[in-house]
């Protein structure tokens, strides 16, 4: 029975500290995007593929065969 005077202030401290700290989080934006960061991880930057300036320009030219070497490029 002693104890329940230690732990009974103990845990009200604890729920106030918990609810400033809920608080503290809520007004400094930290629950404003919840998704956005997963999606960051699934996208690297190093994915992108380089823009081909022939291409932007109008220009037709045909793509090289997957799997060419530089000799069979040539006599496309």
């Amino acid at each position: 029975m002693e104890s329940l005077y230690l732990l009974v202030p103990l845990s009200v401290l604890l729920v106030f500290a918990i609810g400033i700290l809920f608080w503290w989080s809520l007004r400094h934006g930290q629950f404003d995007d919840l998704e956005g960061p997963a999606y960051r991880l699934l996208l690297d930057d190093k994915d992108e593929l380089p823009v081909d300036s022939s291409r932007q320009s109008g220009e037709n030219t045909p793509s090289p065969k997957i799997g060419a070497s530089q000799d069979d490029r040539g006599n496309q």
